[in-house]
């Protein structure tokens, strides 16, 4: 590991890889290689090595929900006791306005080291690291034998550490940190919350990720967390996915600390989000979407059903000071039950249909469209036939009108920021740019019913980073010159060249035209008495030489003559396909000649409308789209679940069985037996 990372910094070292004009505030090309070594040495190394690597996207979430980028001087502290390579420390960090005196502590001498390195990479050359035990031997301490306080404290510690005591006495502890309880000798979680919670100013604030165990574990863990939330320090608690982390799968949260204004808490904020995520391998990882759902949530303290929720302490200390998420958050997706009525006499239940409420409300002809009330109380029927539905639901007016909503509203947003992309010049700030587009978008489909505002933020984001990010990276740094690597030629050719386009693609028409006539040839004359089966190869194709040869040795006999016909046909497709071929391909080299021309002579303006109108915006307006699509796909979808699940009761089945019974007497009878 240490050779590969003295390797990579080397690379960055030599002159010829100069980065310096694209070196954007908070831009870190050598850092974030860095980082990424060390995040696939984490995945690779699983449990052994997985613990010194906090995953980025948790990392942010805690250094936005203890609001870190209120720090007001780069004389505030941040202090980590376990703080592996540093990787939380640092994401923490760059949140900051103006920078922030970092402090870390980890015991593993080479972890410890690579922390070092971290900093001095990502431009922290004066940060604290300090190699040794943070529970046993506390580096950081005042003068009076006090352990030092800091105006931030975030950690991952080790989960459930079993040795966690050795070296000190917890009950006669030189820094007070277990006045509120000593932890069971064989689980060290709460070792580290005391002392994280001791380590805080009294204005400080903190983010700490632990196992979901030390939310309701009794006993001795009991008795400390009810002295924590009695105190007030908890702020929040955020549930998150299953395996997010290196080296262990158990589920685990984020709490919150704070204690400015812990005498006036009354409850504690919770979030559940151990349900947004995404597959990345064989871990799960946090989506851009997820990480600002979280955090909007919980900064803005918003109550969301089945998410978020502000909880009295007053229904804490009646659940016994147990902090169980499931006991405040009912997160379940609702049971799609089955109507036994309804089997059996028919009809839709009406409960079912106004599950669909939120369709209703944007659509409400919809609903008179599709049911009508069936021959009993609380039961509907489907107006129309069931292969009628999409396309009922498609022709509406009002789902037409809906998706205008949205094309407007998106309009409207690249409109406001048109001049913002199209004025990026040498020496702006990319992520200041993102972060003003995102904030827009948000707040354009604040208020949209049936499209979440957090799905159009991700189409923004994956985009940002896959495709956006370089190009406004390339054109901080060259300005508005035209390249294929910034506008690809698909993009020359819709605008420039669409009729060129057009004959193309006519030719390639006029050639799968001629391949259909010839695969049907093939198909008529093969088999073991095809006229065609000896000429193929032993990979089944068909060479014009072998039909020409053939030809030749039969052409002067009388008895091959339907047999030349055949073959001087076939011979004569073979001759227009490869000409088709011809043709396309010399219109193509036509078409490539041309766009590598035009890049030449594209205006400054030119490659504006290109790359702001007819890449960036268009593509991110497909993803929007798209959701809009898959509103009348799901509301199809289950309107035709319902209508199936019902269409044919249990008398219809009964009066299907006794026709058919009937039928087979009827034929028992003619067969001379009699069913008894």
């Amino acid at each position: 590991m240490v050779e590969r990372l003295s390797n990579l910094i080397s690379i960055f070292e030599k002159p010829e890889l100069d980065f310096s004009k694209n070196r954007a505030e908070g831009d870190d090309l050598l850092g974030d290689a860095y980082e990424y070594l060390m995040r696939n040495f984490a995945t690779e190394s699983g449990k052994s090595k997985g613990q010194f690597y906090t995953p980025a996207e948790v990392s942010r979430v805690m250094a936005k929900v203890i609001e870190i980028n209120k720090s007001k001087s780069q004389a505030d502290t941040i202090y980590d006791p376990t703080c592996g390579s540093g990787s939380l420390l640092l994401k923490a960090a760059d949140e900051t306005p103006r920078g922030i005196t970092i402090y870390g502590q980890e015991m593993d001498n080479a972890t410890a080291a690579m922390a070092r390195m971290n900093m001095i990479i990502h431009e922290n050359p004066t940060s604290t690291i300090w190699k040794d035990n943070s529970l046993s031997t506390p580096h950081f301490v005042e003068e009076n034998g006090a352990l030092k306080t800091f105006d931030y404290v975030v950690a991952n510690p080790p989960f459930s550490t079993k040795a966690w005591s050795n070296g000190f006495d917890p009950e006669h502890d030189l820094y007070d940190r277990f006045v509120d309880g000593i932890p069971p000798k064989k689980n060290g979680d709460y070792a580290f919350l005391l002392h994280i919670i001791r380590s805080m100013k009294s204005t400080g604030k903190g983010a700490v990720i632990m196992p979901h165990g030390v939310l309701f574990r009794g006993n001795a863990e009991g008795e400390i967390r009810k002295n924590i939330i009695n105190k007030g320090y908890i702020k929040g608690i955020i549930s998150l996915p299953p395996n997010l982390f290196y080296g262990t799968g158990i589920p685990a949260c984020i709490i919150v600390l704070d204690k400015e204004n812990a005498g006036a808490r009354e409850g504690i904020f919770m979030i559940d989000a151990s349900k947004g995520f995404v597959k990345d391998g064989n871990k799960n990882r946090l989506r851009h979407r997820d990480i600002r759902k979280i955090v909007d949530v919980f900064n803005d303290k918003l109550e969301i059903p089945g998410y978020s929720r502000m909880v009295n302490t007053a229904e804490i200390r009646e659940n016994e000071y147990n902090l169980n998420i499931p006991r405040y958050i009912y997160s379940s997706e609702p049971e799609d039950l089955q109507d036994i009525e309804a089997h059996l006499k028919g009809g839709i239940p009406n409960r079912d249909i106004e599950a669909m409420a939120e369709y209703w409300e944007v659509f409400p002809s919809l609903k008179t469209g599709l049911f009508e009330p069936g021959d009993r109380e609380g039961y509907s029927n489907l107006k129309i036939e069931i292969d009628d539905i999409r396309k009922t639901i498609t022709h509406n007016n009002e789902m037409t009108q809906f998706a205008e909503k949205i094309s407007s509203l998106f309009d409207g947003w690249a409109e406001r920021n048109r001049s913002l992309l199209e004025g990026i010049k040498p020496g702006d700030k990319p992520k200041e740019l993102i972060e003003r587009l995102a904030e827009d978008l948000l707040s354009t489909f604040e208020d949209v019913p049936l499209i979440d505002k957090y799905d159009v933020y991700q189409h923004l984001m994956e985009y940002w980073t896959e495709t956006m990010q370089d190009d406004v990276y390339m054109l901080v740094m060259d300005g508005w010159k035209a390249n294929p690597e910034l506008i690809p030629a698909e993009l020359i050719i819709g605008r420039y060249f669409e009729k060129e386009k057009q004959a193309i693609e006519e030719l390639e028409h006029q050639r799968d035209e001629i391949i259909v006539q010839r695969e049907e040839m093939e198909e008529e004359n093969s088999g073991e008495e095809g006229i065609l089966e000896e000429l193929k190869s032993v990979t089944g194709k068909i060479s014009k030489a072998e039909v020409t040869r053939r030809i030749n040795e039969t052409k002067d006999d009388v008895d091959f003559r339907d047999e030349l016909e055949i073959l001087n046909t076939y011979l004569g497709v073979l001759e227009h396909e490869t000409e088709a071929s011809r043709k396309i391909k010399a219109a193509q080299n036509d078409l490539s000649m041309k766009v590598m021309k035009k890049y030449s002579t594209l205006s400054e303006d030119g490659v504006r409308t290109l790359v702001v109108d007819d890449k960036w915006i268009a593509t991110l307006w497909e993803e929007i789209e798209g959701d809009v699509v898959k509103i009348s796909q799901e509301l199809t979808r289950r309107v035709r679940e319902l209508a199936e699940r019902y269409a044919d009761p249990l008398p219809a089945f009964e009066k299907e069985v006794e026709s058919l019974k009937n039928k087979v007497e009827e034929h028992l009878k003619k067969m001379g037996f009699e069913w008894k």
